[in-house]
């Protein structure tokens, strides 16, 4: 049990430290991903508009869950983190 510990504390530290400097290596990318977005939220607003209807009150919110995607995901972390513990 401690050596799962400290490799998940070692591994969060790494994974902090690498989301904290790979930024750093490609510094306009952050600006180019933002401008991205930012032009594809625009665009599906104007669609939206487009579509709405005029006899329509209020605001349609549609939500999307990923269920699918989130419970596989969840399976296969759980044994990569068991298998991963079990090496260690």
């Amino acid at each position: 049990m401690g050596s799962f510990l400290l490799t998940s504390a070692i591994a969060s530290i790494v994974l902090t430290v690498l989301l904290n400097v790979l930024p750093r290596l490609f510094p306009g990318a952050t600006r180019r991903a933002e401008e991205k977005m930012h032009d594809f939220v625009l665009e599906a607003e104007r669609a939206q508009e487009q579509r709405r209807d005029p006899n329509e009150t209020g605001p349609r919110v549609k939500v999307y869950a990923p269920w699918k995607a989130m419970l596989i995901g969840s399976i296969v972390l759980t044994v990569l983190v068991n298998v991963v513990g079990l090496l260690f």
